[in-house]
């Protein structure tokens, strides 16, 4: 009896160890199903010069900004091409506390970055660059209105004169959405498909001359090219060309326009006309030219120029009849990590996955730039 008994007992015990065992490991699997990372992690540039720079520099404040609040831990990591950024996604997966990730991806070779992380169902905002395909699962993509953009330019290159049949430069910054999309606001304003607000003035404005497609096609047939952001990119290519642009504008009537789609490469053409690269008689047939020219971003050293400040305003006075900038401000990184922290916090979130949300631009001039402070680019 007493055998028997010690027998039952044993089973007993042996039950109960086995149930507990199986509790916490039930426990386990349950917690790491459920554990929310505590980590913002935002993906951008390494700070170095111009209007990514200067995003990265907001960032970099954010983060540290976040950091002191205790609420949530912040990370901002810089990166120099997309395929660093994929690299870096690794890791944050790898590390496994992220509760969110705001992704300026560099390059569209990013988008493995982004795709990862939404194999991994780790939210993310894609800032500026939108990559398509991945833009579908972002639960926000934000950035400037660049389609807003490329109205601008054409709006003010029109109220310049700007007719079919003319010589146009496209300076264009690189092969993504950023610029595609300036360049489809462009065409639309043109065709008369979008109309241009300027927040600026409150007021709409409408082409005033309805263009059929085959004419912007012809406009921007010859002079066209990617710059890669950059100044150097835009001097190298116009110090190839100046001297045909300069004479297909004079047989066309002597009007030339530039648009430009970044503060950079308009300090391109600046820097060309500076120099000693241009001979003598081009310089004095583009002096002798209407010239019109663009801009987007904001960098204060371009406003210098507008308002007369900078030692570069005597070239820009000798060679352009007016100059201007839509302003498109890098202080965006600042909001796209709120709109992160919105998100995380569940606070009066209405957007759905996949929406865009993009902040309004509007063109400053030599008339109003004195009402802007830019931010610091070179």
């Amino acid at each position: 009896m007493k055998k028997l008994l010690a027998v039952i007992l044993c089973l007993v015990l042996i039950g109960s160890l086995a149930a507990c065992g199986g509790g916490d490991k039930d426990k386990d699997a349950g917690d790491q199903g459920t554990t929310k990372g505590d980590t913002i992690y935002v993906l951008g540039p390494t700070p170095d010069h111009g209007w990514t720079a200067q995003a990265g520099t907001y960032a970099e404040a954010k983060v540290k900004d976040i950091n002191a609040e205790g609420k949530y831990k912040a990370e901002y990591i810089p990166a120099s091409s997309g395929e660093e950024q994929v690299d870096q996604v690794n890791k944050i997966i790898a590390d496994g506390n992220a509760a969110g990730v705001v992704f300026f991806a560099l390059e569209d070779s990013a988008k493995a970055g982004q795709e990862a992380l939404i194999t991994e169902n780790i939210p993310f905002i894609s800032f500026d660059r939108i990559i398509e395909g991945p833009d579908k699962s972002a639960i926000l993509n934000f950035s400037g209105d660049n389609w807003e953009c490329g109205a601008a330019i054409a709006y003010w290159l029109q109220q310049k004169g700007l007719k079919p049949g003319d010589t146009l430069v496209t300076l264009i910054g690189d092969n993504g959405t950023v610029c595609s999309r300036r360049q489809e606001g462009f065409q639309e304003f043109l065709t008369g498909t979008r109309e241009y607000h300027d927040k600026a003035t409150g007021q709409t404005y409408k082409t005033t001359q309805v263009w059929e497609q085959k004419d912007i096609d012809a406009l921007q047939a010859k002079y066209k090219t990617v710059c890669n952001w950059s100044a150097d990119g835009a001097y190298q290519y116009l110090e190839q060309t100046i001297k045909d642009i300069t004479a297909d504008a004079k047989a066309a009537g002597g009007n030339l326009y530039v648009y430009s789609m970044d503060d950079e490469m308009t300090f391109g053409f600046m820097n060309l006309l500076e120099g000693n690269a241009i001979d003598s008689a081009t310089k004095t047939d583009l002096e002798g030219l209407k010239l019109y020219i663009s801009a987007i971003g904001g960098m204060q050293e371009l406003y210098d120029v507008m308002s007369g400040a900078s030692s570069q305003a005597k070239v820009a006075d000798q060679y352009f009849d007016d100059m201007m900038s839509v302003y498109f401000s890098p202080k965006m990184m600042d909001s796209a990590i709120n709109y992160m922290i919105q998100y995380l916090d569940n606070t009066d979130w209405t957007y759905a996955v996949g929406d865009g949300v993009y902040e309004p631009v509007w063109i400053v001039d030599r008339n109003n730039v004195k009402d802007y402070e830019g931010f610091t680019g070179h």
